[in-house]
């Protein structure tokens, strides 16, 4: 009796560990405050229905805090001067997907052109650039992960 008495004391103390490491992360103010992309590019062609297959470049926003954050980008780009700031807002606890081909102000951001985005946060969000490309006529995805900042 003693031995069932102990599993099922140690199954109570590793749910409870678990449950309390959830809450943990869940309310954690997760990321950083700065990111960098340095290969972004949105073709001007796409094939299919639009918007869904529209190419573009989408950037990924997550805000696990309890506090909106605003995300301020600069759009370098290899032929002129840094443009921006483009302003974001992700609320708290949520996830904000913002395709770069509707940034417009300050101005449009060119398509058909390399670029690379700078982003600085007033809170710590997770940041990932997503590309879809679908001007063959096939549909190419893909996530880029941002340049790790000390």
């Amino acid at each position: 009796m003693a031995l069932k008495d102990s599993l099922s004391q140690l199954k109570d103390t590793v749910s409870d560990t678990v449950r309390d490491k959830t809450s943990a992360v869940r309310g954690a103010d997760l990321g950083r405050k700065q990111w960098v992309f340095s290969a972004g590019f949105a073709p001007s062609q796409s094939t299919g229905a639009e918007p869904e297959f529209t190419s573009r470049n989408t950037l990924c926003l997550l805000n696990t805090s309890a506090a909106p954050v605003c995300v301020s980008v600069t759009v370098f780009h290899a032929d002129r001067e840094p443009v921006g700031p483009y302003e974001i807002l992700v609320e708290p606890q949520r996830v904000k997907h913002q395709r770069i081909n509707d940034l417009i102000e300050p101005e449009a951001v060119p398509l058909d052109a390399p670029y690379g985005l700078v982003l600085d946060a007033d809170g710590p969000v997770v940041a990932q650039l997503l590309y879809l490309d679908s001007r063959g006529g096939n549909l190419a995805v893909s996530h880029l992960n941002p340049v790790p900042l000390d």
